[in-house]
């Protein structure tokens, strides 16, 4: 009987513009332990602004990174995002889940700018709870070309996914499960990516809006190296902090406006509510906010209380799980993987 002794573990894979990362985490025990962290970074130009511009060159890679791994023919969770993703949260009346199924795409039909005929839709009914003749539910929609393009880049590379979540939902799974305390109050969950801000505003613990926002953290790279003079590789040893270069301060305070600005528009809305409720809080992840001073500018310029997330705060690392990779270092961009790696 020894598949009752057998590890049940689960694998994320996160394709982003700049890095494939990988976090395998174990749920055999109390609780969750990350056992597998792998990187590999995909060449200039493969993924251009969340649109896959070379399939083979980033299949290559997944496959690459998941032989170098010894894992073969495996299960992942992996998400989608971006402008073809649509997550809001509607009013509908109050029905069982069952009856809501029926009618979530004529619902869908009046909030989403896609054709509903060419979307992946899915809900879940925020107030169960409630007797109101009124329910809250978040419904999210997406190219039903965005799903299949993933599946069949993966299943290219050897790869079988096994669920298809959201860029989003899966920031939130992982920093809820880190951080708790945060479930009250207005917050944003910012994740500066390569190429692309992914700006979420939680509401008492649930995703209300998302706002993507076209800056990432190769802007500054980019801006090092035209103004500065810096090679690639400099650029990149000064947004790591392996370097500095004088005035990086400016840098870093024009790259935090710009995130700010966009936070600022995914926010508006709060300003017409009449509860009076605020921005209290920005979590930042991603490998942007590795960038030395980001996170006090940005929290400068919202004038607001701006941390670093640290995605294993609750999650234990199991020793030699990284091999040869800086932990420490690249926590800041494992987020993503690691919330899609938490689903069982």
């Amino acid at each position: 009987m020894g598949f009752l002794g057998r590890k049940r573990t689960s694998i994320g894979l996160d394709i982003g513009s700049g890095f494939v990362k990988v976090v395998e985490v174990d749920h055999s025990g109390a609780q969750p332990e990350v056992v597998r962290v792998a990187m590999r970074p995909l060449l200039p130009d493969a993924i251009v602004e969340g649109e896959i511009m070379d399939y083979g060159l980033v299949s290559d890679t997944v496959r690459g990174l998941f032989q170098e791994m010894g894992v073969k023919g495996a299960e992942v969770v992996t998400a989608v995002g971006g402008h073809d993703v649509i997550i809001k949260k509607i009013e509908m009346d109050r029905m069982k889940e069952a009856d809501a199924r029926e009618v979530i795409r004529w619902e869908a039909e009046q909030h989403v700018p896609f054709d509903i005929k060419s979307v992946e839709l899915d809900f879940q009914i925020l107030n169960p709870q409630d007797e109101g003749l009124q329910m809250e539910v978040l419904l999210v929609a997406a190219k039903r070309e965005l799903v299949d393009n993933k599946i069949g880049l993966l299943q290219d590379a050897g790869i079988n996914p096994r669920v298809i979540d959201i860029d989003a939902f899966a920031l939130h799974n992982a920093f809820e499960h880190n951080y708790p305390g945060t479930r009250n109050g207005v917050i944003a969950l910012v994740n500066v990516g390569h190429e692309t801000t992914n700006v979420s505003i939680l509401e008492n613990g649930v995703p209300i809006l998302t706002r993507d926002i076209p800056f990432g953290s190769r802007r500054i790279r980019e801006d090092l190296q035209r103004e500065r003079g810096l090679t690639a590789e400099q650029a990149e040893d000064v947004v790591q902090a392996r370097e500095t270069v004088e005035d990086l301060e400016r840098f870093v305070e024009s790259s935090a406006d710009e995130i700010a600005v966009g936070i600022e528009r995914a926010s508006a809305f709060l300003m017409t509510r009449d509860d009076g409720a605020m921005l209290g809080k920005i979590y930042l992840s991603g490998g942007g906010a590795r960038v030395p001073g980001m996170v006090e500018a940005l929290g400068r310029r919202m004038n607001v209380e701006t941390h670093l997330v640290n995605p294993f705060e609750r999650v234990p690392v199991r020793p030699g799980a990284a091999g040869g990779l800086s932990i420490d270092e690249a926590a800041p961009m494992l987020l993503l993987p690691l919330g899609l790696a938490l689903r069982q």
